[in-house]
């Protein structure tokens, strides 16, 4: 029988840490003396997206890996604004690593909505990050039209309010997956995303509406690293393309997997990450 991501999870730690802007909850895994990688969470997710990944560190001494449950996620506190940007998650990250005494530049990793926070992170501290890696990248809405920008914010705050965590978990999770995928990836992708919080999922909306991630990644000069699946309708592979032609990169390929590639692609996103493959 294959892992599965409760499987994968547990080996590995959870906990909360006070920092100069309220709770980050967080799970770890990995015995390096220097944290090396770390991981952001995409907009219906938590920390548990990145199971296989965390898994794959449990009990090595060569890597340490973090991965938040973001602010307004989980026992994470939320923002103190309606409309933060993602500037302000950045500064919540970098608190967060300081609480934390993180010293060492690390490998930082986004999915998704977390890829708005990782390039923003990326550009506030240069000296923090050796490696950005982007998978499955949120562009964000801040340089569309405004009406486009409405019609996203408003679409996500209107299903979120209609149909509740559960509803809308329920209804968009087969979304974030591939055909095949397999059933038991289905129900931890529903269940992930059935237990996000209201405000905190309404607070990145707003940040995803206003975000440029383009803009964030023209000021950086680490090495930079694009995945996504070829089967995602999320964040298309043409999305991607783009988001990796502003560094005159190519977008490297996952294979046919969707939008939740950390879960469906485990070995190939653990092999963009120099991270050890679960066979999975």
């Amino acid at each position: 029988m294959k892992l599965t991501p409760s499987d994968a999870l547990s080996g590995v730690v959870r906990s909360t840490v006070d920092t100069a802007h309220g709770k980050i909850q967080f799970r770890s895994a990995g015995m390096a003396p220097q944290v090396t990688h770390v991981l952001l969470h995409g907009i219906g997710s938590s920390s548990a997206s990145w199971a296989f990944q965390l898994g794959a560190a449990v009990g090595r001494s060569d890597v340490r890996l973090l991965a938040w449950d973001a602010p307004g996620y989980d026992r994470s506190t939320h923002l103190p604004m309606d409309v933060p940007s993602a500037q302000d998650y950045a500064e919540r990250l970098w608190s967060w690593l300081d609480a934390l005494y993180v010293s060492h530049p690390v490998i930082l990793a986004g999915h998704s909505l977390g890829a708005l926070m990782a390039a923003s992170a990326a550009r506030l501290r240069p000296q923090g990050v050796s490696r950005l890696v982007l998978l499955a990248p949120a562009r964000g809405y801040g340089d569309a039209p405004l009406a486009e920008r409405e019609r996203v914010v408003q679409g996500r705050l209107t299903n979120l309010r209609q149909l509740g965590p559960q509803g809308m978990a329920a209804a968009r999770a087969a979304a974030m997956l591939s055909s095949r995928a397999s059933p038991v990836l289905q129900e931890a992708v529903r269940m992930t995303m059935s237990q996000i919080d209201p405000a905190g999922y309404s607070q990145a909306v707003h940040m995803l509406g206003q975000a440029n991630l383009a803009q964030d990644l023209k000021c950086l000069s680490c090495p930079v690293a694009v995945a996504s699946g070829d089967d995602d309708t999320v964040t298309s592979p043409e999305g991607c393309e783009r988001v990796a032609q502003v560094l005159d990169l190519e977008r490297i390929s996952l294979g046919p997997v969707g939008h939740a590639c950390a879960l469906e692609a485990a070995d190939a996103v653990n092999h963009v990450l120099g991270l050890p493959a679960l066979g999975v």
